[in-house]
Formats: C-alpha cells, structure tokens, sequence
C-alpha cells in the first residue's frame, strides 16, 4: 500500500499561512529528494494552482488529469491528491479557506466540486496574471496596517476571475436555475452527512422538501437518482481510506458509518465491482 498512516495527511500550509491565506510561485523540473512532494494529502482550504509553464500529472480522487501551460485548476479541500509528474514547471499556487472566502464564492465553488483544469486564452492567462502580480506583491505587506483586507480582498477578486473562467468553459451558467439549486444544495449536505445519513428521505427532510421532488431534481440535473450518489459518495471516501491509509476494512465501515461490516463490504462490491480487499490488493505499488 501506499501509506502505513491511519489517516489521509492533511497539508495545513503551517507558518505565516495561519492568516487563512497563501500564495507562492514555483519554478521546478523535478522533486529531487522530495518523497513528500509526491505524497497523497487533502488541503485544509481551497487551493488554485496556475500552470504558467511546463506540464504535469497530478491525480486527484482517483481521476489522473494532465496539464499543459496555460491552464489553472481548482481543488476542493475535501479531494484527496497527489502529484504524478512534472516537466519545467512554472506555477503559481494560491489557497483561502471558507473564512475568508466572499460567501457568493463559496457557494459557487462548492457547487463546482469536483472540478478538472481548465485551459486558458491569451486574454484570460492575463488577467490572472495580472491578480496573481497584486497578490503576490501585497502578500509582503505584512506591516501595513490593513494587511489582511487588502489580501484577502485580492484573493477574492482571484478567486472571482478563476470562477468566472471555470463557469464560462463549463458552460454552467444556468447552475442557478431551481433544479439545479436543488441539487447542488443536496451535493452540499450529502458532503458534511454522509458517515452518519444513508436514508434519500432523511435528506429531501432537511431540504424542507419531498423525497420524490429531491430525486426528481437531482436525476434530472446528474441523470442518477439521490440513492445512487449516496453510495458513490461513501464508496469514494472508503477507496480513499483503502489507498491512502492503513486501516482495515472493518475500521472503514465503522468511520463510514456501518455497523453491520458485512452490509459495508455487498455495497463496496456492488458499486465497484470487487471487494474492498481487492480494491487494495490492486492498488499497492
């Protein structure tokens, strides 16, 4: 396997980041003497990474996404990732967590998760650039007496133009229409109720709305019914527990919310097609 630990790492950014906010631009060829580089881990905050130069591979959930400059991807904090590969990098990497996020924002992004990179325009590679530069250059203001607004209202605009970019090339921009506000709404409880709310019932409950609308909304939006992306969301976090930790299968269910580790194990198979063993067997290295 690829961890011993018994929990996925999580990159806390430590140091002068405790502020909420981070930004570095980094020119790399290779991660010479750098295993952790390569390690799997989960971001405590949303984190942008602006590829300027060069290409790389960075596998996130599983999905393996390649990259060539320009392009700009977004990461949940709640994705687990790790890096493949990287030739001549250039990249800028810029991350906020929900506090200083303008809550429109948050929003947004949360309804976009998971997201894969986008490419950019001439025009579009520009106008990050041109934020990043501010960035960049207010984030060694410490000693100024507005320091943190005007980063994190600099951030914010960053973030903005990233969205918007995201939004345009996705072609989502009818994500505000009511079924669609009704399922991304769902996606947002699903996440933070997951380990313990198995029941569609329970919650198109705490939607204030019917079970049948709740399914109607999300099939119509995803083309699968609630049920079904509640067992892909608790399969997911037990493929990422089964590759990225060492904890047995059985400690799995528990944190995943199932007593009964037999009915645990007929469900890993039956959506992945394989035992979660297997599922582990397969993936060493």
């Amino acid at each position: 396997m690829r961890k011993n630990n018994t929990a996925i790492p999580v990159n806390d950014f430590g140091g002068d980041y405790h502020s909420g906010i981070s930004i570095e631009r980094m020119s790399l060829n290779d991660f010479p003497d750098m295993a952790d580089a390569y390690r799997s881990e989960r971001h405590d905050r949303h984190s942008f990474h602006l590829l300027e130069h060069g290409s790389l591979s960075i596998e996130i959930d599983f999905q393996t996404y390649s990259m060539k400059a320009p392009a700009v991807i977004y990461m949940h904090p709640n994705q687990v990732h790790r890096m493949i590969s990287i030739e001549n990098v250039t990249v800028t990497s810029w991350a906020i967590t929900n506090e200083n996020l303008n809550p429109t924002y948050l929003k947004i992004l949360e309804e976009l998760s998971p997201a894969g990179p986008v490419t950019l325009n001439e025009e579009m590679l520009l106008l990050l650039s041109d934020a990043v530069s501010l960035c960049l250059k207010l984030a060694v203001r410490k000693n100024d007496k507005l320091f943190h607004s005007m980063l994190r209202d600099a951030f914010n605009t960053l973030v903005s133009i990233t969205i918007s970019n995201y939004l345009e090339q996705t072609k989502q921009t009818d994500y505000l229409s009511r079924f669609h506000s009704v399922a991304n709404a769902f996606r947002q409880i699903l996440e933070t109720n997951f380990t313990t709310i198995k029941s569609p019932a329970a919650y198109a409950a705490l939607l204030n709305i019917s079970g049948p609308y709740l399914n109607e909304c999300v099939k119509d939006t995803t083309g699968h019914p609630v049920s079904y992306h509640i067992q892909q969301r608790i399969v997911l976090e037990a493929k990422r527990l089964l590759y990225h930790s060492g904890k047995s299968v059985k400690e799995i269910a528990t944190h995943l919310g199932y007593d009964d580790y037999p009915y645990f194990s007929r469900l890993f198979t039956k959506t992945t097609g394989m035992s979660a063993l297997a599922f582990r067997s397969k993936n060493r290295d």
